[in-house]
């Protein structure tokens, strides 16, 4: 499994693969953008099949997720990071960070392909996006949102050694709210 980071205007990458860095793996935006939107809408139509109100599962997501990630691609947020999980050339998972206006780090999204999970996919993605967190944003707390009913999610940053740091309703923009827990990973304390 190769991970490639797309940086700056989504055309250089760096990869992963556990040996040196693969100087042709390349992020092709539009197409990237709308196999992430692709794998995303997957995603949380299974993971939050029983949270989220069907008629928006089952409505435009996918075009509403095309356009979230050919935006970023196309214009992204200085520091953020998109880090794309492939083996064979398939997309199998992705994170992607951003730093906020409070000075932490947010991982906005990591998912894995529905069929996919349980194979350490997920827990490899967390490992690269917070080292490179570290790297890029040294001294940064790194946080994220987690549905409280996404209880396999919850598990999951809990055994990633996330600190659950807070608890509140999280208001979606299709006029729904469910409650939500934040998990930390602190900044590491240089010595």
């Amino acid at each position: 499994m190769e991970i490639t980071h797309a940086v700056a205007n989504g055309a250089d990458t760096e990869a992963d693969t556990g040996t040196a860095p693969d100087a042709g793996a390349r992020v092709h935006p539009p197409a990237d953008a709308d196999a992430v939107a692709e794998l995303h809408t997957a995603s949380w139509r299974t993971a939050y099949a029983d949270l989220f109100p069907a008629h928006y599962l089952n409505g435009p997501l996918l075009e509403e997720r095309r356009a979230v990630w050919r935006g970023r691609l196309a214009d992204p947020v200085p520091g953020a990071a998109l880090f794309l999980a492939r083996e064979a050339g398939t997309l199998l998972g992705f994170v992607y960070l951003e730093p906020r206006p409070d000075g932490r780090i947010l991982i906005d999204n990591l998912h894995a392909r529905p069929g996919e999970t349980g194979r350490g996919l997920g827990g490899r993605l967390l490992a690269h996006a917070l080292a490179w967190s570290a790297t890029t944003h040294p001294g940064k707390d790194v946080y994220l949102e987690v549905l409280q009913g996404n209880t396999r999610a919850v598990a999951f940053y809990e055994r990633q050694g996330g600190r659950r740091t807070d608890s509140r309703i999280c208001h979606f923009d299709e006029g729904f709210a469910l409650p939500e827990f934040e998990y930390t990973w602190p900044a590491a304390v240089p010595k």
